[in-house]
């Protein structure tokens, strides 16, 4: 008996797959639970139809994403935040603080597209990557400073420094 499937089902298919089964199963088990439909002409034009039109809609949902990833594209970010005279973080940063640092920058991302995979509750630089669709990805490197200044991460410290010495280095030469 050939069937639509209306769901994904574990050893059978995914939803939308046409499949065969034995027809006791498709008949006493998958069309009277709903997860499952007949292949019929009519069903199978349906499906057809609806695969046309799931695909246009999948493929701007790509481009969608490709776009809003090549703008994100080079961006960093630099999260203030209270500090302990250790470097220690008074509670940590997550997503929400980097989604509302993206915000500020001007990119409205959803928080929970944002993982974080180190724990960050120490002063320093880190890297977060935006799932913006199942294919795109954006890594986006942000530094934790503390909000009087007084202790930043040191491998900030040498960037600002290397970026300092260099101007004066050709000014010599």
């Amino acid at each position: 008996m050939e069937i639509i499937l209306k769901e994904d089902i574990l050893s059978l298919g995914f939803k939308n797959d046409l499949v065969n089964v034995k027809n006791g199963y498709g008949r006493n088990f998958l069309i009277p639970t709903g997860k499952a439909v007949i292949a019929s002409p009519a069903a199978k034009k349906m499906l057809a139809e609806d695969n046309r039109q799931r695909a246009h809609k999948l493929e701007k949902i790509l481009n969608d994403a490709q776009a809003q990833a090549t703008a994100l594209d080079g961006v960093s970010l630099v999260i203030e935040t209270k500090v302990s005279s250790t470097g220690t973080i008074f509670g940590s940063v997550g997503s929400v603080q980097i989604a509302e640092a993206l915000a500020a920058k001007g990119f409205e991302v959803d928080r929970k597209k944002l993982v974080v995979k180190d724990s960050v509750k120490e002063v320093g630089n880190y890297k977060a990557i935006l799932r913006l669709h199942k294919e795109v990805s954006v890594e986006i490197p942000f530094a934790v400073v503390s909000e009087d200044g007084s202790y930043t991460a040191p491998v900030v410290e040498e960037t600002v420094a290397e970026v300092e010495e260099t101007p004066a280095e050709d000014a010599e030469a």
